[in-house]
């Protein structure tokens, strides 16, 4: 018989419900430790922004696994993009890639942006979800040099332009790294934006887009599944 794996929220002094209150600020808003803690203060709830920066660490991955394993099936058109990060005043690049309904499907922080990286990117996308049926990316040749050895089939666009549904896909971690004042180091930033990209896709989409009464429904679908993952947590 298979071992149950232990309640990740046993052993803490708040109950289950406050540290994924907590954790959803922190990841779903673009909010400092401190912001969170002084909304936590206004409830009543009393805890220092060192123990929100343990939950985020201990239940942001949680969350965003469970979220990764419960979406959709991604789709079979991938917009790839790489953007300067800042660490400590060396130079990262921040890869992405994203399908055509602007799911991001997965975040690498590399040092390089030669074919190097570029293999290895695309060696994690494709164990992870297949081969694609096109792949659009600027005319970095590091993309298309890479492509021919682990996706010699695929379709193939280089365009400025094209790619910019995965461009705008970085706005949202832009602006976290403007509230966080810049990542701490390549594993932080590795680790909050592959949490922050999954929680991210359960928020309903922008509101211009649908009704009140839509956009309503969906948010309380958004709000019910987050709790129902932090209760499947607690029975993982």
């Amino acid at each position: 018989m298979a071992r149950s794996s232990p309640d990740p929220f046993k052993g803490h002094r708040f109950p289950r419900e406050i540290i994924s209150y907590a954790v959803w600020l922190y990841y779903r808003f673009s909010l400092s430790l401190r912001n969170v803690e002084d909304i936590l203060a206004h409830r009543g709830i009393t805890v220092s922004c060192e123990t929100i920066i343990n939950w985020e660490d201990k239940f942001g991955p949680l969350f965003a696994d469970k979220i990764r394993r419960n979406r959709p099936n991604p789709g079979d058109k991938w917009f790839l993009d790489e953007v300067v990060i800042k660490i400590k005043g060396e130079t990262f690049y921040l890869w992405r890639a994203v399908d055509q309904h602007g799911d991001v499907l997965e975040i690498m922080v590399q040092r390089r942006r030669n074919k190097k990286a570029a293999k290895r990117f695309l060696k994690k996308l494709f164990k992870q979800y297949g081969q694609p049926r096109g792949m659009i990316t600027d005319k970095l040749r590091s993309y298309g040099a890479a492509k021919k050895e682990v996706m010699p089939d695929v379709d193939h666009r280089q365009h400025k332009g094209l790619n910019n549904r995965a461009k705008m896909s970085h706005k949202p971690t832009r602006r976290r790294e403007r509230v966080m004042q810049r990542f701490k180091s390549p594993h932080h930033a590795q680790r909050f934006c592959a949490a922050h990209n999954q929680i991210n896709t359960i928020v309903p989409p922008r509101r211009h887009l649908l009704s009140a009464n839509s956009y309503r429904h969906a948010r309380n679908d958004a709000f019910d599944l987050w709790n129902d993952f932090a209760k499947e947590l607690c029975v993982a």
